[in-house]
């Protein structure tokens, strides 16, 4: 038996609309209202976040928007986060997206581990619609294709 309140299916629903909401204002670029709305779907969410799935993609989320408006510190502190949620160890799109904020924070070493790990999950396509840059950059420093 788990030691944390179980969501119910309400919950999990509130939640999953605010978070389809927050995704198509950040496609709109409203990184302001996003964040509200992460912020309200984050609050249904019991402590600790950190044991419960929803909270993944919701600091994903909120890191998203960071790494949008060029925040890489603070989108580093959401992916951290998000990391340390169920299955956000090993989830290529989070690892990219530390990669990428180490990299914009001159951390390569870290940047370079980060990108692997996005690597060796799904490959280059992870980084294709991504500035070359970030794959170039892993190309430097490993031999990948």
């Amino acid at each position: 038996m788990s030691d944390h309140k179980e969501l119910t299916p309400v919950d999990i629903k509130k939640i999953e609309d605010l978070a389809s909401l927050a995704n198509d204002l950040i496609e709109q670029e409203n990184f302001k209202e996003a964040y509200y709305v992460v912020m309200k779907a984050l609050e249904i969410v019991p402590e600790p976040h950190s044991a419960y799935a929803e909270a993944t993609w919701l600091f994903a989320t909120l890191g998203d928007i960071y790494f949008s408006k060029n925040d890489f510190e603070q989108a580093l502190f959401a992916f951290t986060d998000a990391i340390q949620c169920p299955d956000g160890l090993g989830n290529p799109f989070i690892h990219l997206r530390l990669g990428q904020c180490q990299f914009e924070r001159s951390n390569f070493d870290k940047a370079a581990d980060e990108f692997m790990r996005a690597y060796m999950a799904e490959g280059k396509e992870i980084f294709q619609d991504e500035d070359p840059k970030y794959f170039q950059f892993l190309k430097s420093r490993s031999k990948v294709y």
